[in-house]
């Protein structure tokens, strides 16, 4: 069920009568014409722009083409009122009985309530978190696995057929840093001091690789030359390092459906094939870069390289895939694992990344657009830094981490449920201070306690009815005589409800997960609102002791909001609370 959906085929079924009768031209497209809530609540429940949108192509003022869809529209039972406003803008105003029915079909539909078929079962690979496997996941990582995650999931609620995926980057110099910190660990558990060298990693993590490695390899190592030891140490330091980020990842409620290896595509032909099909395309050719924007670095001089020539699908420089030496660029094993997802049959790819790989979106959106021929868009949603404070200090690092704060660290101060919500509560492009303290504060300004407490709230009620012998479950809420939801902030509740599936659909074509967690706050406010008032007005109490009729209709209200609640933070990857 979708209102504004419905509202909508009642305007195009309009607009096709009139154009039946010869007050509209033949062949104009209706694609454009859209039903939304109007800007000001005052004008009314919905607004359409279709008299705006077909004035130019019908030839016709756009208030004539308005006043003619408002005796239309009015004639249905459905719509109270429809009001031209300005040059040719249409308020509606719908009828109570309208949003008084929206209950029942929450109740009627359950958790299909808001689902969408907009995805229509189309392939989407949402990559995500893909931090390097070289230590547990920080903060940093937290966000983008959260947002990832939630944007994974409100894909699938739409209708997209999802695929979830870890890039492990596991072919680069960082796992060879990775295997020699790890050496020094295992020398460590041998009984020798060792120091850290700068740009090794001496968090306390990689005691316990150490002491696997001793465990396993025993003294074979010991004070070997590191052509011995570091192709062992590295894939056994990186398989540990694995281990221990899906166990921070499970902590977090994230479960990925592939783990991709970078290492993989190296010397199995993936890069050479990609890097094929794009010459095949006149897109690979040998030539010398220009230097620099700005001050040309010292060290810098012309080389001949093989180069992608990007700058045909958008990107501002050609990139370099092969350097002058025959090693590939960091880019070439990126162009060849996105042209394997490409060959895998997605219809549409999106990458999460870190705010620090800002550079790169132009150059992946240019590959993907090469590879696939435009056929398949690539979205890149960059996660914007998070700082953590608590006590009004910024959060320190983690000693067992070494140098960041660890997503350990997060859940273990609020869990895993606020940490999810809280980082949902600002878009992933902006900037984010979490507060540990405020997230655990029981009040209106953290809102995930506002809106747990909403849905806590709506259990306690539902118990309290069916203790004192009302009937509660869905059905019979269902059949309540809910033309008594007559009061406006009743209604106000219902309008919400009705919002949901266009919620969905919106946050889902736009990749904005953050929209659920902003709706169900408003939500929650709504119904807050509401249950206050019940305290001075009977009528609005929810469980009303002296007619079970109204009880059941306040109820059924309660629950529908109960119901989107739950689905809302099944998208976030939040347990509903029942209880607080």
């Amino acid at each position: 069920m979708n209102l504004f959906t419905d509202i909508r085929t009642l305007v195009i079924d309009s607009l096709a009568a009139m154009t039946a009768e010869g007050a509209l031209p033949e062949g104009l497209d209706f694609a454009n014409v859209a039903v939304e809530p109007p800007r000001d609540a005052a004008h009314g429940d919905m607004a359409t722009n279709a008299a705006m949108v077909l004035a130019k192509p019908a030839g016709l003022k756009p208030r004539d083409i308005a006043e003619a869809l408002a005796s239309r529209l009015a004639a249905d039972a459905r719509v109270s009122l429809a009001e031209v406003a300005g040059p040719g803008f249409l308020n509606l105003r719908l009828d109570a009985s309208v949003w008084q029915g929206v209950p029942a079909r929450v109740l009627a539909e359950g958790e299909g309530f808001g689902r969408s078929d907009m995805g229509q079962g189309k392939r989407v690979n949402v990559e995500y978190v893909s931090a390097n496997p070289t230590g547990p996941l920080h903060v940093g990582h937290t966000r983008g696995a959260v947002f990832g995650d939630a944007l994974a999931s409100l894909l699938a609620y739409a209708g997209y057929d999802v695929t979830r995926e870890y890039y492990i980057n596991d072919g680069g110099a960082q796992v060879d840093v990775l295997a020699r910190s790890a050496y020094l660990r295992y020398l460590e558990a041998h009984g020798q001091e060792v120091v850290f060298p700068d740009g090794t990693y001496p968090g306390e993590y990689l005691k316990d690789v150490g002491a696997a490695l001793m465990a396993e390899f025993g003294d074979r190592f010991v004070d070997q030359p590191e052509d011995i030891w570091l192709e062992a140490v590295r894939n056994f330091a990186t398989d540990m390092m694995m281990d221990l980020i899906r166990e921070d990842l499970a902590l977090l409620g994230v479960k990925m459906d592939v783990f991709y290896s970078e290492k993989s595509l190296y010397g199995t032909g993936l890069i050479e094939a990609a890097l094929k099909s794009l010459e095949s395309k006149g897109l690979i050719y040998e030539g010398v870069l220009e230097p620099p924007k700005g001050k040309k670095p010292e060290d810098w001089e012309p080389r001949v390289q093989t180069l992608f020539k990007s700058t045909d699908h958008g990107d501002d420089v050609d990139r370099p895939v092969k350097k002058s030496d025959g090693a590939w660029t960091y880019f070439a094993p990126d162009i060849a694992y996105h042209y394997d997802k490409v060959s895998r049959g997605f219809d549409m790819l999106i990458d999460v990344f870190g705010a620090d790989h800002g550079g790169y979106v132009k150059r992946m959106k240019a590959a993907v657009s090469a590879l696939s021929d435009g056929t398949v868009p690539l979205d890149v949603k960059l996660c914007q830094l998070v700082k953590l404070f608590k006590d009004g200090q910024e959060f320190k690092m983690s000693k067992r981490a070494g140098t960041f704060v660890t997503l350990r660290d997060v859940v273990d101060a609020v869990g895993a449920d606020v940490t999810r919500f809280m980082l949902l509560t600002r878009k992933n492009d902006q900037g984010f201070d979490f507060d540990l303290d405020k997230a655990l504060e029981q009040s209106k300004d953290n809102p995930v306690f506002y809106v747990q407490y909403a849905n806590a709230r709506i259990h306690s009620t539902l118990r309290k009815a069916a203790e004192s012998g009302i009937a509660v479950d869905d059905a019979t809420l269902g059949r309540a005589n809910l033309g008594l939801l007559a009061h406006e902030a009743q209604l106000a509740v219902a309008r919400k409800l009705a919002e949901w599936p266009r919620q969905v659909e919106i946050a889902a074509r736009t990749n904005e997960p953050h929209r659920i967690a902003f709706f169900l706050y408003d939500l929650a406010s709504d119904l807050h609102g509401l249950y206050h008032l019940g305290k001075s007005e009977d009528g609005l109490r929810f469980v009303n002791e002296s007619s079970e009729t109204a009880t059941q209709a306040n109820l059924a209200l309660a629950r529908a909001v109960s119901i989107v609640i739950s689905a809302g933070l099944g998208i976030l990857g939040v347990t509903p609370a029942q209880e607080m």
